[in-house]
């Protein structure tokens, strides 16, 4: 029963046979177990006939078990919250769970979830992109029903156009999210800051999945992210261990080991403060390859420094 209210959470519509072979049952035991879901207050639909099947439903009330309409409330700000990045390294969970509660949330608490984000103001170090919450629900939505989308998408540069894209993956990476889709109109992959998209909506046309290149989304999106012509190439020696260099840089560079204590870090960026971030982090011993401008970057951050530590003059 666990299994099948889980199965049902997580895909929007399921073919009766479909999901009786998932569940390794008959359709005859399916169908009973749906009627025990219904008998505990959880809105399953079915549909008949050769393509029949199940739906589990927006009710009236959130199913019972599960939370109170204050409990929802809360958790729903919670995941808009956490998906915007204010907790690291659950963004992506943050969404599959937004999108849960918000399957099953009646109007009246979507309306109450929209109000507090509307009206609350986070306090944010930096211009970090914006991203809408429910614009993540719909897209990650389509992911899930492998459904068409369509939106609008200004690109770096270019003016705002029309898209039509097969979605695969919402990938999270510091603070941005990217799509991860196959571009129907332009026969190939591709990925899109979601902070530079608009409107996105699901338009019904349900499609075969691909598989993205190298079966990793995350790893297509960096790969993408370092094709992109940035304006230095950042090269470091660090006297301290790939382990310990890769904790704090973390996706934001490559790191290769020279020996046991020692590793090259390389960063490809369009304005040297970042490396300094980073290198201070660090706290280890480094020598710089290049560019010659984080040289010069290094002796006016570190005479800045210096002139704050040193003592005042005395009177």
């Amino acid at each position: 029963m666990l299994r099948l209210l889980s199965l049902l959470q997580t895909h929007r519509y399921w073919p009766g046979g479909e999901l009786a072979d998932r569940l390794e049952v008959s359709e005859r035991t399916l169908r009973r177990d749906v009627d025990r879901l219904r008998e505990l207050g959880y809105p399953v639909d079915a549909s008949r006939g050769v393509a029949g099947g199940y739906q589990l439903r927006s009710g009236t009330a959130m199913p019972p078990l599960l939370l109170d309409d204050e409990e929802a409330v809360a958790i729903a700000v919670g995941l808009r919250t956490a998906a915007g990045g204010a907790v690291d390294g659950i963004e992506e969970t943050s969404v599959r769970a937004l999108t849960k509660v918000v399957q099953v949330m009646p109007p009246r608490l979507r309306r109450r979830v929209d109000a507090l984000q509307t009206h609350t103001v986070p306090a944010v170090m930096g211009e970090e992109p914006k991203v809408n919450a429910l614009a993540l629900t719909v897209i990650a939505q389509a992911c899930r029903d492998d459904e068409r989308l369509r939106f609008t998408y200004a690109a770096r540069g270019d003016e705002p156009a029309r898209r039509l894209v097969e979605p695969h993956r919402l990938v999270s990476m510091g603070r941005r999210w990217y799509l991860v889709a196959w571009d129907v109109e332009r026969d190939d992959w591709r990925t899109f800051r979601v902070d530079r998209l608009t409107g996105p909506k699901a338009i019904g046309v349900r499609f075969r999945p691909r598989e993205v290149p190298g079966g990793d989304a995350a790893a297509f999106v960096r790969d993408r992210m370092a094709s992109i012509p940035t304006r230095y190439q950042v090269v470091v020696d660090v006297r301290a261990t790939a382990a310990e260099v890769e904790r704090v840089v973390s996706r934001w560079g490559t790191v290769e080991a020279v020996d046991d204590r020692s590793c090259r870090l390389m960063m490809n960026v369009d304005e040297l403060s970042w490396p300094l971030l980073v290198l201070a982090a660090l706290g280890a011993d480094f020598d710089v390859v290049g560019p010659p401008e984080l040289r010069d970057h290094l002796h006016a951050t570190g005479a800045l420094f210096l002139r704050a530590a040193a003592p005042p003059a005395s009177e």
